[in-house]
């Protein structure tokens, strides 16, 4: 007889994979959109542009080892979600489309941040690298330019701060949509995707 779940009886409910996934999806929202109103902006308040940009990467520096951890603490327990769901997947309609959707927002989340730590580590490089050359690094902010901002930091600001922004876009897709599959286990969700699977309308 087919089941909806794939892992032992009464696990259905999966509460430890959840709240891991939950709670590390939070952290890595939470700690893209502190970068972005918080880190980045930080510098402003120094009077050298060198200097605001060195904060930020300091500090994004410092948060890389804890956000690493919270992504991949999310993307385990997507898997874990995955496996112990193969029944819903198959005999639940809307299940695979909204798990589809999660993985794509998952995929999204984890380029846009490899993508974020790269410009970033691009953009301290070319401010140092100006520095050197004795040019101003005037920026607004670690991801703001000025009019006056040396041509390849201003690239790579504008490159970083697409990608920061992308993240909790992403990041706030997976909570949402997480959430969708959470209601998927009520017994109500559960037989109306039943019906739907047995008698396609």
């Amino acid at each position: 007889m087919t089941t909806l779940s794939a892992a032992a009886p009464g696990s259905d409910t999966h509460a430890l994979a959840h709240s891991v996934h939950d709670l590390a999806t939070a952290l890595w929202f939470g700690g893209s959109v502190m970068g972005i109103a918080g880190v980045n902006k930080s510098g402003a308040d120094l009077t050298q542009g060198i200097d605001r940009v060195r904060v930020a990467s300091s500090a994004w520096t410092r948060f890389a080892p804890v956000q690493w951890v919270a992504v991949a603490a999310t993307l385990g327990a997507d898997v874990r979600l995955g496996l112990t769901s193969k029944g819903r997947l198959a005999n639940q309609k809307g299940y695979g489309t909204l798990t589809t959707a999660k993985a794509v927002a998952a995929t999204g989340a984890l380029a846009a941040s490899v993508y974020a730590a790269y410009t970033g580590k691009k953009v301290g490089e070319a401010a140092e690298a100006a520095h050197r050359r004795g040019e101003s690094v005037d920026v607004q902010d670690a991801s703001l330019a000025t009019g006056s901002t040396p041509e390849e930091l201003a690239k790579w600001q504008k490159r970083q701060r697409v990608s920061q922004y992308l993240v909790p876009l992403f990041t706030g897709a997976q909570i949402v949509i997480s959430s969708s599959l959470a209601q998927a286990y009520r017994p109500a969700a559960t037989v109306k995707g039943l019906a739907g699977r047995l008698l396609p309308v």
